[in-house]
């Protein structure tokens, strides 16, 4: 019997982090109900201003907080910025685990996969001013990097895709990079173009398996 864990499992290892793990002792339960209400407060500003809207003192007023109380916790903008990214990629991961299908367990493993691609390309687009701000990270963290990578090899596992796995899920996530999707929209190509490029790749893919 194997003992490789469930890619599952996997996933669930992967995920990216936001909140301390519960044996730090010395993250009280306040500090972490302050650390959610601050993100509320700088996702609402996100969706209702924009990022460039995002600053220390905006954060602290929505939130109805010391500016004092933000640089605690975050230490500055860049690092505001980083722990938001992180919390909506946690989000969407989970979505990935356990959401509803197509992007969810549930449904058909193509179908998944051109849904994984539709929905990893509106997040990049989404994010990419926030990646910007985020000490310019350009959305490659490791953990998130290894947690598609996993994902969209599972995929094409199922599908019966042979092959070097690792380096074919590199490959078709490449076109969804931040760099390469904002060069691409700065030069005038649509986000519905795009999609259908990478669905084509996609495809090709799969059907050379």
């Amino acid at each position: 019997m194997s003992t490789e864990p469930s890619v599952e499992r996997q996933l669930f290892d992967l995920r990216v982090h936001t909140e301390p793990e519960r044996h730090e002792p010395h993250e009280r339960r306040d500090a972490a109900r302050n650390r959610a209400l601050l993100l509320d407060a700088a996702h609402r500003l996100v969706d209702r201003d924009g990022v460039a809207a995002v600053t220390m003192d905006a954060v602290a007023a929505e939130a109805g907080v010391g500016k004092g109380t933000v640089f605690r916790r975050f230490g500055s903008r860049a690092g505001l910025m980083t722990a938001l990214l992180d919390h909506t990629e946690a989000r969407w991961q989970g979505r990935v685990i356990s959401g509803p299908p197509p992007l969810g367990p549930g449904t058909p493993p193509l179908e998944r996969l051109l849904a994984f691609g539709a929905s990893r390309l509106d997040r990049t687009i989404a994010s990419a001013d926030l990646m910007a701000a985020a000490a310019g990270r350009h959305g490659r963290s490791g953990p998130a990097v290894a947690f598609w990578t996993v994902h969209v090899r599972h995929l094409l596992t199922e599908l019966g895709v042979t092959g070097d796995l690792p380096l074919l899920a590199m490959a078709l996530l490449a076109p969804l990079d931040v760099t390469i999707v904002s060069q691409q929209l700065g030069a005038g190509v649509s986000r519905e173009r795009i999609l259908a490029a990478w669905t084509d790749l996609a495809e090709r893919v799969v059907a050379g398996r």
